[in-house]
């Protein structure tokens, strides 16, 4: 695909995920908070469907959400996309400037919409801070989404599988916050909404404005046998003799 056209495709893409991420946000705030289409039902199957292996594991993949496991995955994007050394560290800074700028765009937005949790006496683990959009989420779609354009980028076939893994990973972490019953759905939704609209931006920006990648592969020598007749004769370390040209 031509940059334009993948700049036109994420344009597309981010407008489209804004609008639907700001809807959303004004039913939220508009209902002062209160549970959306579904939220209730899936929190109360959530509350009585925790056997203690389920548990464990929602836990297991809800703490990688957050902390340090999605800076790696971030550097490891920049690392996936760099070509020499320099480039890689170069693109794991751009791609943690990108995740930072989205968690403080998505605290801002959760501070002034101050969306309540669900009840306390349904969490099945901590949580701290309002509601929606869901902080998880946001950062594991962020940092899944990104190295996930990065292997496919980079390898488009090959890189299918292990994209795929990256990618279940994200939408588990925000399925966990709900199964935990520290968010509710509406919630996760919007994380996942806002996450598609930042990546997708940021496809537009790099596609639109970023100058195109130079292949890091050296120009071929000229071989020794390419020089032409005049410049054998003027090499001294010529192995091949030719002989005097008579007078005229």
């Amino acid at each position: 695909m031509r940059r334009a056209d993948t700049a036109d495709l994420a344009g597309s893409t981010a407008v489209g995920s804004l609008v639907a991420f700001v809807l959303l946000t004004l039913v939220v705030t508009g209902r002062d908070g209160a549970t959306l289409f579904g939220d209730t039902g899936l929190s109360t199957w959530s509350a009585v469907h925790r056997p203690a292996v389920a548990l464990a594991l929602a836990r297991g993949v809800t703490y990688t959400g957050t902390g340090l496991v999605p800076y790696a995955v971030v550097v490891l994007a920049g690392v996936v996309l760099g070509r020499t050394a320099r480039e890689r560290v170069l693109r794991a800074l751009a791609c943690l400037g990108c995740l930072a700028a989205a968690q403080a765009v998505r605290y801002a937005v959760m501070t002034l919409v101050a969306r309540p949790r669900p009840p306390v006496a349904e969490w099945a683990t901590h949580a701290s801070g309002w509601s929606f959009p869901s902080g998880h989420t946001t950062t594991s779609a962020v940092s899944g989404g990104l190295l996930v354009l990065a292997l496919l980028t980079r390898a488009p076939r090959a890189g299918r599988p292990l994209a795929l893994v990256v990618g279940c990973w994200s939408v588990l972490v925000g399925l966990s916050r709900v199964y935990l019953g520290v968010h509710w759905f509406s919630d996760v939704l919007g994380g996942w909404l806002f996450a598609l609209c930042w990546l997708s931006l940021t496809v537009h920006v790099v596609a639109r404005f970023a100058p195109p990648a130079r292949s890091s592969i050296p120009a071929l020598p000229s071989r020794p046998d390419a020089l032409t007749t005049e410049e054998r004769r003027d090499d001294p370390h010529s192995r091949r003799k030719f002989p005097p040209q008579p007078p005229p």
